[in-house]
């Protein structure tokens, strides 16, 4: 069954079955491969993408359910990496070992997009994405630079 939606500001077309996740279509349908697989639950927040504007599991969304939908992945986050989540991200020297981070980038971009100024409780509320790393005290960090608090 064919759905249509627009993809990092792109209209694409998929004929897939409906029940299939968004995270399939996106990484073996389309190649976007920035957006991991983590748990399969919509738990850890490694496939975190953008729904118009809001972030979102991925991996438990079927494709029927966007419709018309617009998403962002990490690859259409930013065309150059410019950011200014992404450029805290590497100034900060965030990830570890980096498979969580995309997610996470996701879930702080759309927290920085709703409240450009969030407190520590604003930020433990938007970011519930896992790290295996523990690397949450440098995501916060970043998540105060990108929003020029820190």
């Amino acid at each position: 069954m064919a759905t249509s939606l627009t993809v990092n500001g792109k209209a694409v077309t998929v004929d897939v079955e409906p029940e299939m996740p968004l995270l399939w279509v996106l990484r073996d349908e389309l190649g976007l491969t920035g957006t991991k697989y983590g748990c399969g639950i919509a738990q850890c927040g490694a496939c975190t993408v953008h729904l118009d504007g809001e972030a979102t599991r991925s991996c438990v969304l079927p494709i029927g359910a966007v419709e018309g939908r617009s998403v962002t992945t990490i690859e259409g986050l930013s065309a150059d990496g410019n950011h200014a989540v992404q450029k805290a991200w590497v100034a900060l020297q965030v990830p570890q070992c980096g498979y969580c981070q995309s997610g996470m980038i996701m879930a702080a971009a759309s927290l920085l997009k709703a409240n450009p100024k969030p407190a520590k409780q604003d930020m433990d509320a938007a970011l519930t994405n896992l790290c295996r790393c523990g690397t949450y005290a440098r995501v916060r960090d970043a998540v105060r630079l990108a929003a020029g608090t820190n």
